[in-house]
């Protein structure tokens, strides 16, 4: 994987050692605030006093409220208390607005954080306002080494930083060519696997059956989706804290062109594939759609989005350009935080095991490929057992979970924010995307700049 970021700010590791009763109370006047008591080293970090009764609070979206449930119905006897709020999407950056607020009032913390964006590593490894760091380290005890083994490779690696481990891994989100087969069977065409074949395929349906699509932009995660798949080096990082932007590649000039093509032709869709205009517009008209593994169950399967039938959608293999090896993109794989600042670190910790590793969650109730290799495997499982799914859709999730590509790496800023900006809108208003490669060059290096990146090409 691609090296990860650490801020050039000095991780506060202040090691603090309990022998006795008696060194606990006397560190307890001194202790630097984050819940008042004393503080242990027991985990890694400065924790405080522990309390194994105390509620645990966790923050997360509405779609994994589910994951919150099971827990509380699997743990009766652990209290806790659900808060919802937007786990970050879009890079909306809430996750690290609020945690920075409360940061300042020194209190308030709460106990576990889900986190749509993988880039959140970078600064929750970090001290802040003079607090330490918000996300317990947590391959220093506090979570087993046999759990952590336990996830995909590279799996963790959006959540280790400086070599250790900020977060679990809820789910991989590795991107496949989502497509109807029936659609496919019905207008004589073959499922692509180059990124010529795919944009032949879209110009020729446009043609020949105007109103169908064969993608969407509409969304922020579209980079993710297209260009990290295309191999396009907008988002590497290089060095602790260096970048490498270049939309003047040709890989990057290439992704652009295509998306333009389709665009002009009417098969690529410019909203949300959450938006009521998805739905009422294009149910049942969806030849192809690339996009992570998690539309299985948030789209196609989803009886408020598309509710795909029953043996007609597939999941084919990332795609390749001419003469290339195929490399998927990867659109989020969220994480689960443990706050270093709870007041009971091991009910926190159980929970984020329970939420990525158990059946109870990951296979029964999760719509997305799980990033826990045994919850992965029974995924599939059950999915395949379903007969949803047509095609080798077992074989082409595995294989795509292993082509993600390194060239994308995971800096402290949100390359889905820069383009909801920057980008979206220009699109939507008719401006060609190779037009604005420019423009969106200087964007991503004026918001690496900000976070304290050296841009180079």
């Amino acid at each position: 994987m691609a090296p990860q970021h650490s801020s050039s700010r000095t991780l506060r590791r202040t090691a603090i050692s309990i022998v006795s009763l008696a060194s606990i109370a006397a560190l307890t006047a001194c202790s630097s605030g984050a819940g008042g008591g004393g503080t242990s080293d027991k985990y890694g970090f400065p924790a405080v006093e522990q309390d194994a009764k105390a509620t645990i609070e966790v923050w997360v979206d509405t779609a994994r409220e589910p994951a919150a449930q099971a827990f509380q119905s699997a743990n009766p006897d652990i209290p806790i208390k659900i808060t919802t709020y937007d786990g970050g999407a879009n890079g909306s950056g809430t996750f690290q607005t609020k945690i920075s607020l409360l940061d300042q009032s020194g209190e308030g913390w709460p106990d576990v954080v889900w986190s749509t964006q993988q880039n959140d590593s970078s600064w929750a490894s970090q001290e802040q306002s003079g607090q330490q760091a918000f996300a317990a380290v947590l391959n220093k005890g506090l979570v087993s080494q046999d759990v952590l083994d336990g996830f995909a490779e590279g799996a963790l690696s959006p959540a280790t930083v400086d070599g250790n481990v900020y977060g679990l891994r809820n789910d991989l989100a590795q991107d496949v060519v989502w497509y109807d087969q029936s659609l496919f069977d019905q207008f004589g065409y073959t499922v692509p696997t180059t990124w010529e074949e795919y944009q032949e395929i879209g110009e020729k349906v446009a043609k020949e059956h105007p109103g169908y699509i064969v993608g969407s932009v509409g969304d922020p995660w579209a980079p993710e989706v297209f260009f990290w798949g295309a191999k396009a080096p907008i988002n590497e990082v290089t060095g602790v804290d260096t970048v490498k932007v270049d939309t003047s590649d040709e890989h990057t000039k290439k992704m652009a062109a295509l998306i333009d093509d389709l665009i002009s032709a009417g098969s690529m869709f410019q909203d949300s594939v959450f938006g009521a205009d998805f739905v009422t517009k294009y149910t049942g008209k969806v030849l192809m759609l690339p996009g992570p593994s998690w539309y299985s169950g948030a789209i196609f399967q989803n009886p408020d989005n598309l509710n795909a039938a029953a043996g007609t959608i597939g999941a084919g293999l990332p795609l390749a350009w001419d003469g290339e090896d195929p490399v998927a993109g990867n659109v989020g794989g969220g994480i689960w935080y443990v706050s270093s600042h709870s007041k009971n670190l091991e009910a926190a910790a159980k929970f984020a095991e329970f939420v990525t590793t158990s059946d109870d969650y990951q296979v029964e109730l999760a719509p997305g490929y799980p990033a826990y290799s045994t919850a992965a495997e029974a995924w599939l499982e059950k999915q395949a057992s379903s007969g949803y799914f047509v095609g080798n859709f077992t074989e082409n999730m595995i294989t795509a979970a292993s082509q993600v590509w390194d060239g994308w790496g995971y800096p402290a800023f949100s390359q889905e924010a820069i383009w909801a900006k920057a980008i979206t809108p220009e699109l939507a208003s008719g401006t060609s995307l190779v037009s604005l490669l420019p423009a969106w060059q200087t964007a991503i290096e004026n918001e690496a700049q900000v976070n304290g990146y050296t841009v180079s090409k």
